[in-house]
């Protein structure tokens, strides 16, 4: 058999193990707030609707979808900081006004502040729930509502505190890595996730009552 006729060998291409490990992390994730939705339902159930639908009077939808609106646009601003780190851009090459000149410094930094402002949001909803009687030890709506948010809210924390742990790490490095690089595109998986998981606890929560 001639040289010409062998086939050139293949290169197998490995999944990164960042990534997947991640994503796995995530997959346990689901399913501890598939507990909680669980538990929201079951607790609805057995409690009734008119004890529900009094309960939920005192939550103020308006700001709440405020909070939502501005949590889920901060997804959008990360995954354009995605799209710097996987060009190798870490900071701007122009103005600060000029948002096609920004890196991913800039877009992590306006993602960080977008989340930040939802958790003074919810920590501002939380007071004023307090004030109108509905706290944690109030009824079974106040149990359910506060751990179910309670424990998003610190997923929230948790990834603010990822995105400036990124931040650090690539303004006191000399050059952008591949390392870099993908710690950001997993750190925008974890953010898009808690993204989704609000919109269906706020769906839940706030509106169907």
């Amino acid at each position: 058999m001639s040289s010409s006729t062998i086939a050139a060998p293949h290169k197998i291409n490995r999944p990164n193990l960042v990534a997947v490990g991640t994503i796995v992390w995530l997959s346990s994730e689901l399913m501890f707030f598939a507990a909680l939705f669980a538990m929201y339902f079951t607790t609805r159930a057995v409690q009734g609707p008119a004890t529900w639908l009094e309960s939920t009077e005192l939550l103020n939808i308006p700001f709440a979808a405020l909070n939502t609106t501005v949590l889920v646009l901060s997804s959008v601003t990360c995954q354009f900081g995605v799209f710097a780190a996987e060009r190798f851009q870490a900071k701007r090459t122009g103005s600060i006004l000029n948002f096609k000149t920004w890196g991913m410094r800039e877009w992590f930094a306006l993602t960080f502040l977008m989340g930040a402002f939802f958790i003074a949001g919810q920590i501002y909803e939380y007071a004023a729930l307090t004030v109108e009687g509905l706290t944690l030890a109030s009824n079974a709506f106040g149990s359910v509502f506060f751990i179910a948010t309670g424990f998003h809210g610190l997923h929230v924390t948790g990834g603010l505190i990822a995105f400036l742990i990124v931040m650090v790490r690539v303004a006191k490095a000399r050059r952008f890595t591949h390392n870099q690089a993908t710690t950001a595109i997993v750190v925008s998986y974890y953010w898009h996730f808690v993204d989704v998981v609000w919109i269906a606890l706020f769906s839940a929560i706030y509106l169907i009552k």
